[in-house]
């Protein structure tokens, strides 16, 4: 991985003139935007890095990859944690580990309680501490607000920095003409320590909405075929976003209580009749470090991610190669230590 990947901080909004055409280089719209969910509710602050087409409107991605960050962490004095805690610099980061035509999205909790994390508004089960009680899909609450975090992010930034309104900017850019020629893009779920909880919410939903599905006998695999200028640049509803999940990773996730992967083999298995059903792969990516799976105060970790672990892969033998998995261990043998927590984001393989 190249340094340039991390020669320089990311600037919050809003741009100077100058700020604007630095984040405009290199065919990436790169910066902050603060999206509420509600009328007065709490601001998501949400770093992104965006592929331009070269007239530097926003192009067609392939894939929007979203990643959910945890606890905020200060004071430690290490500059590399410092840097690591910024969404800003995840968000370049990640971006310099995707291939050119994926959007890289950074989510930051709405709310705090001190330096917890609490996603209340994705993870209705929550408690003051942000963590979870269970995960319960009614409402599908994760899938619909991680529709409403990317339309309002792709509207605010179509708004502020390309002169022009986001429906107007996005039908001017694909016109319906050409819509048939592009394909609605896929989702990349990532969730780093505690943003692990909204991966396990958004695996609940899956799995519970392809039930139903299923039931109702919907064609989840032609769901996101509905071609419009909005929903060629991200998921614009619940559906959408959960049907075009192709990847979930979880990144050295870790609570202190119960809840940091999935373990319900029921839970999983619709997973895999989902997968058998749409015929489509599906990726879930294990990746962690002996701050979290070697942790002697906190055994449950490694024993729920070693749970989950085997239930994908009993899966994965019925499903014909569509369901794909794998674990990954970073920095073995090192001594546990926050550093490496939090170094896992750099040196995280997503490929």
């Amino acid at each position: 991985m190249g340094n340039k990947v991390f020669s320089s901080y990311l600037r919050p909004s809003p741009f100077t003139s100058g700020d604007l055409a630095s984040a405009m280089s290199m065919d990436r719209w790169t910066g902050v935007v603060h999206i509420p969910l509600s009328p007065g509710g709490p601001f998501f602050r949400v770093a992104a890095s965006l592929v331009l087409s070269p007239a530097k409107t926003l192009a067609v991605p392939r894939a929007n990859a979203i990643l959910f960050t945890g606890d905020r962490v200060r004071g430690t004095g290490d500059p590399a944690i410092e840097r690591l805690s910024d969404a800003a610099h995840i968000a370049r980061v990640l971006a310099g580990k995707l291939c050119g035509e994926t959007n890289a999205w950074v989510v930051d909790a709405a709310r705090f309680a001190g330096p917890f994390a609490v996603y209340r508004e994705l993870v209705p089960s929550v408690d003051g501490s942000g963590d979870p009680k269970g995960y319960d899909s009614t409402g599908f609450p994760a899938a619909t607000g991680v529709a409403n975090i990317l339309a309002h992010g792709i509207a605010e930034i179509q708004n502020k920095l390309m002169g022009c309104s986001a429906k107007d900017s996005s039908v001017n850019q694909h016109p319906a003409a050409s819509l048939s020629s592009y394909c609605p893009p896929r989702t990349i779920i990532l969730g780093f320590s505690k943003g692990g909880v909204v991966v396990n919410q958004l695996v609940t939903e899956l799995s519970c909405w392809a039930s139903e599905s299923m039931k109702n006998s919907v064609d989840v695999s032609q769901l996101n075929q509905s071609y419009s200028p909005h929903n060629l640049l991200v998921p614009t509803s619940s559906s959408n976003v959960l049907s075009s999940v192709s990847e979930f990773h979880y990144v050295d996730v870790g609570l202190n209580c119960a809840g940091a992967y999935i373990t319900d083999q029921v839970m999983i298995k619709k997973i895999g009749d989902y997968v058998l059903h749409t015929g489509q792969n599906l990726r879930f990516v294990l990746h962690g470090t002996p701050r979290q799976w070697s942790d002697p105060n906190r055994s449950w970790v490694r024993k729920e991610k070693d749970i989950m672990l085997q239930l994908l892969r009993d899966e994965a033998t019925r499903c014909d190669g569509k369901l794909l998995l794998s674990e990954k261990v970073y920095f073995e043998g090192r001594p546990r230590s926050l550093l490496m927590h939090f170094e896992i984001l750099e040196a995280m393989d997503i490929s």
